[in-house]
């Protein structure tokens, strides 16, 4: 999870704890989830296409790798092994970013910026 979507998410449970999602409009209506309003015109077609043939946009795939990644080094004994899977983990990263064109951070780094934005909960 990103840096902003945690601090969205803390927010959220906020409001939710403060009672503000009660009796909203549309509540209980079913969601539409093959809203692509936010995926760029022109990728539309060939993101519908690649969903419908089991695959998963560049960026989806990227994030698995780097999730196995993580959990691979967990199990490594072997600090060459480790230092080569952490060179693949930061490539990857970076490919990520590149695709997303904003910075992608692990997870220990999102709790650490998170605290210092929101403090203790």
């Amino acid at each position: 999870m990103d840096i902003l979507r945690k601090i969205a998410e803390r927010k959220i449970e906020e409001a939710m704890r403060a009672g503000e999602f009660e009796n909203l409009p549309g509540a209980g209506a079913p969601l539409l989830l093959d809203d692509d309003s936010f995926v760029p015109e022109d990728l539309r077609l060939a993101y519908k296409v690649l969903k419908n043939a089991g695959f998963a946009p560049p960026e989806v795939e990227l994030r698995k790798e780097i999730l196995s990644l993580k959990e691979l080094m967990n199990t490594l004994d072997d600090d060459r092994k480790k230092l080569a899977k952490l060179r693949e983990l930061d490539f990857k990263l970076a490919r990520l970013s590149i695709l997303l064109k904003r910075p992608v951070y692990l997870e220990e780094y999102e709790d650490k910026v998170t605290e210092r934005y929101l403090g203790a909960s």
